[in-house]
């Protein structure tokens, strides 16, 4: 079994007197696709704010590959190899497809080669890329994505689907070793939902660890190897999709059943 790339430890968030976490808990392993579900308001965006550094909790642990990543800032966590996509893409409008991708890709390819906060001071260090290869891996990216021919199109000729393979472009820019996923897949028709899995499929075969949270019930489930289901805050299930679609409680939660 791979180790746990993820770890989140009892991590409790609240806005003035509501609890929007309490005590969560949850592991990630290296490679895996994890799926997680909940009504609206159970807590979804807040656990990935705080996975992400958006969000501090009040309290608990968050370790990323045996660090604590707790007190981190969101660019340190991502430079250690946490990206994410959001709900509603915003990408530079005004900018060609291939410069939305350079933008992260620039990024990341001037970071050290492991983040200073943790690493020892005698570390290796990553060089800037040349202007030429940042152009080129922002190609490969978007090649991977089907976007490729419509690099140099400003990013407001998008369709919506075309929205979001640009906003999964952008994350994997970041080199991600954790890629997380907040309803990547919302507004898409039945054939453009296909689609996306088919990407993400081919980015689980090529090593990137997802974490998705996702409303679209077919698409979750046939994705995830493991599915958390959270209500009011607190995981109330966890467990493969089929046991997880088959539990009474979840049926009750969120399927309404």
């Amino acid at each position: 079994m791979n180790a746990a790339l993820l770890d989140v430890q009892s991590v409790s968030k609240r806005f003035g007197g509501f609890a929007a976490l309490t005590d969560v808990s949850l592991g990630v392993r290296a490679g895996e696709r994890l799926g997680i579900i909940g009504p609206n308001g159970s807590g979804k965006t807040t656990l990935i704010n705080c996975i992400c550094g958006a969000l501090r909790g009040h309290r608990g642990t968050i370790l990323f590959d045996g660090h604590d990543v707790t007190g981190l800032a969101p660019y340190q966590r991502t430079r250690l190899g946490i990206a994410r996509s959001f709900q509603i893409p915003r990408p530079f409008a005004s900018m060609s497809l291939v410069d939305n991708v350079a933008v992260p890709l620039e990024y990341v390819a001037r970071r050290d080669l492991t983040d200073r906060d943790l690493a020892p001071r005698d570390s290796k260090r990553r060089g800037p890329l040349a202007a030429a290869d940042i152009r080129a891996e922002a190609l490969a990216i978007l090649d991977q994505m089907g976007l490729q021919a419509g690099a140099d199109a400003l990013a407001a000729t998008l369709t919506q689907v075309g929205l979001r393979k640009l906003e999964l472009a952008r994350a994997m820019a970041a080199r991600p070793r954790l890629l997380i996923l907040d309803e990547v897949m919302a507004g898409l028709s039945s054939t453009e939902v296909d689609e996306v899995l088919a990407l993400l499929f081919t980015l689980s075969e090529r090593g990137v660890t997802i974490l998705m949270i996702e409303h679209i019930m077919r698409a979750i489930m046939r994705f995830s190897e493991r599915v958390v289901c959270l209500d009011a805050g607190r995981v109330m299930a966890e467990g493969p999709p089929a046991t997880i679609a088959a539990d009474p409680m979840v049926r009750r939660i969120y399927l309404g059943a």
